[in-house]
């Protein structure tokens, strides 16, 4: 089993791709490296901070982009807008790291300009290693299934559409009933094998490679039908005799293709967000079906980015739950992308055991762990298969590079935890609609379980379980939660403003995990600076200013309110501290 990781070049002019089987489990020979091909750069994300005429013209940018790049001694152009708003900068060729990064620093250099990113590429978390319900232990097993049967009983997902941001679809049997139209974001023709750029089939027409087609040192590989495999485990139909069940059965899945040969850009990542959760892409129709839930087991190095942070603030803001892998580098996850981003629930993998797959990501981002499974140990040769019992069983396709015979086969990867969550959090919303994205991985990361074994690094909240946080939303409300959704303006670099609470018929003080959940559109949330005001006067501070460029604040604060009172009025203080970006406050809300 190999994983693939590229290092996200977002803000650096360096940087070096990588592939290689995860580390050895502690106390395990170590597993063997593969050197990965360094990709060569052809575009450039440019963000515009909001008042910039570039923000909003596309000749501008066009003109501004010409002017940078002959400053740099290249012959770059604008090339389109993406979903978030920034521009798409194309470099006039495959250039270096080095190369890239001088066209970089110009625009760096420009206080008009907000964020520079490399149009980096991210990879499938897992690839198949070799070869239906009664063996896929990863639902029901008690020792470190996901508890999935019995909240069938409550929710099997009916009314939810889970977009797949992956490879795409191949034609299964066990699968044709729940999809439903997607689309087809990969710009690169060769890339994505079809003969033309982006366009409304989804089709996946296989990501094999030959050896030094990806870059130096990169070495052949079949298609993986990895979008296919991950698809089924969320939505495979059920109780139709024949092959695997999937989580939330009677969901649709929205297949929508990124990865083709060589992984997939950043650039038709972020717009393949914006546009599953029901945003505008310029040049793409709209989604007739927006998902509820988008899944994305991709990634590679590196922190998060503007570009993609700015895409899941805004899906998320559409009401949209994000999902991602946390990666397969036995690595801390703080150091991958999409995985250390924001307003995501991270999934890390466990094995049949109940411990930390040895490949899988750890640390303080993971939210939750759900079965990875794994079908060799670390110190197996990569591509080997000894126990393909222990992977997670999933719809897939015969063929080596082109689609042929539909068949089923176990993966193992983070790529494979993350779909059980996704699949999970689309139980929870056809169970109770009005769940937001905040409430269902609240929900989630409540209701998991202990591990069985062991997390050495840390696995967030413990084991995903379906029974317990379908109850949790489904049962009567044992959890005071109070809230004001009426929408405050925030002024510009003035003042504090307040939104207030009243919180009455408790006892005794707030809760040690007192949930303070904030809703604020704002289009620079790096100048807000939020404080929680308790009844007695208690100021706590939630957040203070920064550079960060991103729109909105939609998260969870946990604040210790042991010593505070709980009866009555609590305040959120919200002050922009800085020029020119506007805002309100839409909802916030305590959960006791």
């Amino acid at each position: 089993m190999v994983a693939i990781s590229v290092t996200l070049l977002g803000g650096t002019a360096t940087g070096a791709l990588a592939l290689s089987v995860p580390a050895a489990a502690p106390g395990a020979a170590p597993a063997a490296v593969t050197p990965l091909p360094v990709a060569p750069v052809e575009n450039l994300i440019v963000g515009y901070k909001s008042g910039a005429t570039e923000a909003r013209s596309n000749t501008a940018a066009a003109d501004d982009a010409k002017a940078k790049g002959a400053k740099a001694g290249e012959k770059v152009a604008f090339e389109r807008r993406l979903g978030t708003g920034a521009a798409l900068v194309d470099l006039g060729g495959k250039l270096s790291a080095a190369e890239a990064g001088d066209v970089a620093s110009a625009f760096r250099a420009d206080p008009d300009v907000a964020y520079v990113e490399l149009d980096s590429r991210a990879y499938a978390m897992a690839t198949p290693d070799d070869t239906e319900y009664a063996k896929q232990w990863d639902l029901f097993e008690p020792t470190a299934g996901m508890n999935v049967p019995a909240a069938w009983d409550k929710t099997t997902g009916s009314g939810v559409t889970v977009a797949v941001i992956d490879t795409g679809y191949v034609a299964h049997s066990d699968l044709a009933s729940n999809v439903v139209a997607g689309y087809d974001f990969i710009t690169s023709s060769t890339a994505a094998r079809d003969g033309n750029g982006r366009d409304s089939n989804p089709a996946d027409q296989g990501d094999w490679s030959a050896a030094g087609e990806c870059g130096t040192g990169s070495k052949a590989s079949d298609s993986s039908w990895h979008g296919t495999h991950v698809a089924g485990t969320i939505g495979a139909a059920t109780n139709n005799a024949k092959g695997v069940a999937g989580i939330a059965y009677n969901a649709k899945i929205q297949p929508i293709r990124v990865l083709g040969k060589c992984g997939g850009a950043t650039s038709d990542i972020v717009d393949a967000i914006t546009w599953a959760s029901g945003g505008s892409v310029p040049g793409v129709p709209a989604n007739a079906t927006p998902a509820k839930v988008i899944n994305m087991s991709l990634g590679g190095s590196g922190a998060c980015g503007t570009s993609y942070q700015n895409a899941i603030n805004a899906a998320v803001a559409r009401g949209t739950t994000v999902v991602v892998a946390a990666g397969n580098s036995n690595a801390n996850a703080s150091g991958f992308s999409p995985a250390s981003c924001n307003n995501v629930i991270n999934v890390a993998a466990s094995n049949r055991t109940g411990d930390r797959s040895f490949y899988s990501n750890y640390g303080t981002v993971i939210d939750v762990a759900a079965p990875g499974g794994e079908t060799r140990r670390a110190t197996d040769t990569p591509g080997t298969v000894t126990t393909p019992e222990n992977g997670i069983l999933s719809t897939l396709n015969t063929g080596t590079t082109t689609p042929s015979a539909e068949n089923y086969k176990p993966y193992q990867g983070t790529s494979m935890a993350a779909p059980h969550v996704a699949g999970l959090a689309a139980l929870l919303v056809a169970a109770k609609p009005s769940l937001t994205p905040a409430q269902v991985e609240s929900t989630i990361k409540t209701t998991t379980r202990p591990l069985a074994g062991t997390c050495t690094g840390g696995c967030g909240t413990g084991l995903a379980d379906a029974t317990a946080a379908v109850a949790a939303v489904t049962s009567t409300p044992t959890t005071p939660s109070f809230e004001n959704t009426t929408d405050v303006a925030i002024p510009d670099n003035a003042g504090a403003v307040s939104s207030s609470i009243t919180v009455s018929g408790l006892t005794g003080n707030a809760p040690a995990a007192l949930k303070v959940n904030v809703d604020i559109k704002h289009s620079y949330r790096g100048d807000l600076v939020i404080d929680l005001v308790a009844p007695n006067g208690t100021v706590k501070r939630l957040k203070s200013s920064s550079s960060d460029s991103a729109a909105n604040v939609i998260t969870t604060y946990t604040v210790d309110g042991s010593a505070l009172p709980a009866n009555g009025t609590w305040q959120l203080r919200v002050q922009d501290v800085a020029a020119a970006d506007t805002g309100y406050i839409d909802s916030w809300s305590l959960g006791f």
